[in-house]
This record gives structure tokens, sequence and C-alpha cells, in this order.
């Protein structure tokens, strides 16, 4: 295997044990709910085929599922920001252009432009996470401002992992 795939395979298991170990004994006031290990879905590099992407999603939300008891909401959260992905990482970081960006990232791209990809997505994360798992006990907007909360808090989460953890690319 050649070294991308063992970058992702290590940033994966850093996610997962930084959310399993830390981040889900975070439950603030029942809106805030960080969610970091998301960020690996949407730092695959942006050439990935559809199938394998997909699925890769799937299995990291069932992951999540069957560490949190979960049923099925991480996997459909997941899955539907992988889909999202396929359209909005085109569009939102390469602009059209027909490049690959291995690890899409605040250096790889302008900080604003993976910003607002990293907000739109994590939003769709939630709403449909927090939609699913919420919906009848807090109602629409109940919903709406966890997804809210929630989706600020990883924001900023995801940001100063990058700052901390990845190093800038020269080019």
């Amino acid at each position: 295997m050649n070294n991308l795939v063992w970058r992702n395979i290590g940033r994966l298991a850093l996610l997962l044990a930084v959310q399993v170990l830390i981040l889900n004994q975070v439950y603030l006031g029942g809106y805030v709910m960080p969610m970091l290990y998301v960020l690996f879905v949407l730092m695959l590099p942006t050439g990935m085929k559809r199938i394998p992407l997909l699925l890769t999603a799937f299995g990291v939300g069932l992951t999540m599922d069957v560490m949190n008891n979960a049923l099925g909401f991480h996997s459909l959260a997941c899955t539907v920001v992988a889909m999202l992905r396929i359209w909005f990482a085109d569009r939102i970081l390469t602009r059209g252009e027909p490049v690959v960006i291995n690890r899409p990232s605040i250096y790889s791209v302008t900080p604003q432009h993976f910003i607002f990809y990293l907000v739109l997505m994590l939003g769709a994360f939630y709403l449909v996470l927090y939609g699913v798992e919420l919906f009848g006990s807090r109602g629409l907007w109940g919903v709406v401002w966890a997804s809210v909360c929630s989706t600020v808090a990883t924001a900023l989460l995801a940001v100063l992992y990058q700052l901390v953890f990845l190093k800038r690319e020269t080019t």
C-alpha cells in the first residue's frame, strides 16, 4: 500500500480514538456534541471513486454506531455526507478544475473555501444525525438548534486539529 493509504488509516485511528475516548464524554447542555471523526470522510482525496467513498463513509459510521450502541444513525449521516461531498468537493474545493487534492485541508485549499466546505458538510451531517435521532423528542427547532451548536463546535475543533496535526504543504 502506498503512503497516502497509510496516512489515511493513521488519521482514522487517531480521530476514532479521540472521538471515543474524549469527545463522546462531552455533551454540553444537550445541544453541543462534537463529532470530530467526520473529518476523516471530509479529508479523503477528492479524486476517490464514488463506491469506495460511500463504502468507506458507511464503514466509519458503522464503527461509531457499534462503539456508541446506536441504531445506524452515524452510518446514515456519514453516508449522506459522503454523497453530498461528491458534489460539493468538486464545486467548492477544486472549483470545477480537474485536479485531485490528496488531503483536503485548510492548507491545501484556501482557508475560506475549506471552512465553507467544512461547515456545510458538518451542518448536513448534524441535520441528518439529529433529524433521525432527536426529532421526536425535540421537534424541528430543537434539531436545528442542536445542529447549529454542534456544527460550530466541531468546525472549531476540526480547524484546531488541522492547525496542530497537519503540516503546511509545499508546492
